[in-house]
């Protein structure tokens, strides 16, 4: 196959393994260009998700590399026979590909967990909500920009539907339910909207109160991806020129860690509820 102009952030993730998985076996590109019979400048794409690699080069390839762990060597075999078109894809072109990638991240992940201080995340806002995010956007956006951009947000939220749902703990800051973005009316049927998924069974919404004090990452929205094996596990950092991804170790430690406290300053699963039922009686 030809390489790719611009490869997704998942395509790039699957390089990266193979890197590192190289690295650690202390081989050079020569020895893996040997193994399969390639040159080495199209190993190079392969490990910078240039180009693609079929499961059974990459099964060569962990075994040469001596890595044994069967779950890991299967994730990323997996990774590499899905060739499989997602619906974010027909966003493509239209919209940046930070934010496809985010969708495609969401979509393969077992479990996801957010921090947030300053807005509701983004997998549990109501359209109305949204849209008035979008328009307060510097540089300003169309409003053809802000509708597509809701749009594929009202999309993102299907994982929470589908026939296996992922599994989604958020951890709110209260300054994130009292600010009132679109005025009384949107916040009021945001808060209701929380109140109504946090009875799903898959849902978690809990609220980190006022009363809580100090909270680390200085209000950093942060949602932490839990893939298949944990060495495929990716956190997204908002930030104001798109998304950011990281999945070092150190960042990963750095970020569960971070999450964890956040879990142990909110409120539990049934206190939340009704602290966010009491706000939102106080916008009625």
């Amino acid at each position: 196959m030809p390489p790719r102009s611009t490869p997704t952030e998942r395509q790039r993730r699957l390089g990266a393994e193979l890197r590192k998985m190289r690295i650690a076996a202390d081989a050079s590109t020569e020895y893996a260009a040997g193994l399969l019979g390639l040159d080495r400048a199209k190993i190079s794409n392969v490990e910078a998700g240039v180009r693609s690699i079929t499961p059974e080069r990459l099964r060569t390839l962990a075994c040469n590399y001596e890595c044994h762990d069967k779950a890991y060597v299967d994730a990323l075999a997996d990774m590499a026979a899905d060739r499989s078109r997602g619906w974010w894809e027909s966003y493509r072109g239209q919209l940046s590909a930070g934010l496809l990638d985010i969708a495609e991240l969401e979509w393969h992940a077992r479990r996801l967990r957010v921090g947030i201080a300053m807005h509701v995340p983004g997998l549990i806002q109501t359209d109305a909500y949204a849209r008035t995010l979008f328009a307060a956007a510097l540089p300003v956006l169309s409003e053809d920009e802000i509708e597509l951009r809701v749009a594929l947000r009202m999309q993102r939220q299907q994982i929470l539907y589908k026939s296996d749902p992922v599994e989604y703990a958020a951890y709110i800051h209260e300054a994130a339910l009292r600010v009132e973005f679109g005025g009384v009316k949107v916040i009021r049927a945001q808060l209701d909207r929380l109140c109504e998924l946090s009875g799903r069974d898959n849902v978690d919404v809990r609220v980190v109160p006022f009363k809580a004090g100090a909270f680390p990452g200085a209000g950093q929205a942060v949602i932490y991806a839990e893939g298949v094996v944990p060495q495929l596990d990716t956190v997204e950092l908002d930030s104001a020129h798109g998304p950011e991804f990281a999945h070092a170790e150190s960042q990963l430690a750095k970020y569960h860690a971070h999450l964890e406290w956040m879990e142990r300053a909110s409120l539990g699963s049934e206190e939340s509820r009704d602290f966010i039922q009491k706000i939102a009686r106080e916008h009625r």
